[in-house]
């Protein structure tokens, strides 16, 4: 891990949501860990909040998503609100628009995405984990959507990340069931990329973020886009934006840097254009 200095941090959501960067790495935590980092509709306000500011810093190329405290990344929704807020159809449809935004950014986001995960990974929190671009988990790490066990549909959009990563036939299973599977499991369907000892999984998870900041950002674009263009049904992609973002690399200052430091054999120094 790279020996940054970590930038003073701000709070959201009266400080359930915390932000702070070290270096070119962004870090989002979840500090809600009375309830197990459980998602207010607060929390994802400003959990928005937090990655708007990220996404407009110039210095941060990746963001790392984290819980605090060592019980669970996001254990799932604050089931407390669901009297007051998610009591029924009309109810839950508000409390669903009102995330919708921040679920699209993070969905959206333009900068590479990391979820470290340790503990309880939980519907909502499932969904949180899904939305990034990688995930990487303790070896304590469990994961479920007990949506059947409290009546509740999960979503579209959940339900579609959950497929592309693990299949339909994995889907039904955890959705019908309700079961948690630990980080073991998880790694076998392909749920997470990663698992560490719990010890190891900070360090480990910076590792990764500090190597794809120091990583050509505009050939790291190229890359999220045209993933994400490739999981798109065919007549819904836009293949113009990935022959522009192809463009832009090969004619990118950080082409000619790659190429020169290659030659020099010295470690290129990446400025984004």
């Amino acid at each position: 891990m790279l020996d940054t200095p970590i930038n003073k941090q701000k709070s959201y959501a009266d400080g359930k949501i915390l932000r702070k960067t070290a270096g070119g790495v962004g870090i989002i935590t979840f500090n809600n860990p009375e309830k197990r980092n459980a998602m207010s509709l607060a929390m994802w306000e400003g959990l928005g909040h937090a990655l708007s500011e990220l996404r407009d810093d110039p210095e941060v190329r990746v963001v790392i998503l984290t819980g605090a405290g060592d019980k669970a990344f996001v254990s799932g929704a604050d089931i407390s609100q669901f009297e007051q807020e998610r009591h029924n159809a009309q109810a839950s449809e508000e409390y669903s628009r009102k995330s919708a935004a921040q679920r699209t950014l993070l969905a959206n986001y333009p900068k590479p995405t990391i979820a470290c995960i340790r503990g309880f990974c939980l519907g909502g929190g499932m969904l949180v984990a899904m939305l990034a671009d990688i995930r990487i988990a303790a070896t304590n790490s469990q994961f479920g959507i007990p949506a059947a066990k409290l009546g509740i549909a999960y979503g579209y959009d959940g339900l579609k990340h959950l497929v592309s990563l693990v299949g339909p036939s994995w889907a039904r299973l955890l959705m019908y069931t309700g079961m948690r599977i630990d980080a073991a499991e998880a790694l076998r369907i392909g749920l997470v990329e990663r698992v560490l000892p719990d010890d190891e999984l900070w360090n480990a998870t910076m590792d990764f973020a500090d190597t794809i900041s120091a990583n050509a950002p505009l050939a790291i674009k190229a890359a999220k886009i045209t993933v994400a263009q490739v999981l798109k049904d065919h007549g819904d992609r836009d293949m113009a934006a990935i022959r522009d973002i192809g463009v832009a690399c090969m004619d990118s200052e950080d082409f000619r840097e790659g190429r020169q430091a290659f030659m020099e054999k010295r470690k290129p120094r990446f400025k984004g254009r």
